[in-house]
């Protein structure tokens, strides 16, 4: 089911790339090619919905629907694993904790910390 999902999601997401490449601007006339708005409305003229309007409207409802799901569907997965988990890292620095003493090295009696500029030569 999952990846059925996928699958849907993915199609969804390059048909809506698509509609979106597809659409004109709002002021693509002549009138905003020089800045005016061509009507005195608030937010510009507002004209009848096209079919690409409707396909950008559906493919963007799609593909949130699509992306929720799979979110909830990731999350309700019993058996899933951290990234960290799988690859190894947690383990490798827990294996480095309780195989060390957990004390820092001691510094040798005659030598400042490192980035001090005090360093053997600096002086």
């Amino acid at each position: 089911m999952v990846i059925l999902l996928t699958i849907v999601h993915v199609m969804v997401s390059f048909f809506l790339i698509i509609v979106v490449l597809l659409q004109s601007g709002k002021a693509a006339d002549l009138a905003g090619a020089f800045g005016g708005m061509g009507s005195q409305t608030a937010f510009g003229p507002r004209g009848a919905a096209t079919v690409l309007s409707k396909a950008t409207t559906t493919a963007a409802v799609l593909f949130m629907l699509t992306s929720i799901s799979l979110g909830i569907w990731q999350g309700r997965n019993v058996g899933a694993q951290s990234v960290i988990e799988t690859s190894g890292v947690a383990s490798e620095a827990e294996e480095s904790e309780s195989s060390g003493s957990g004390t820092a090295a001691p510094v040798e009696s005659g030598s400042a910390p490192a980035g001090t500029g005090q360093e053997e030569g600096l002086e």
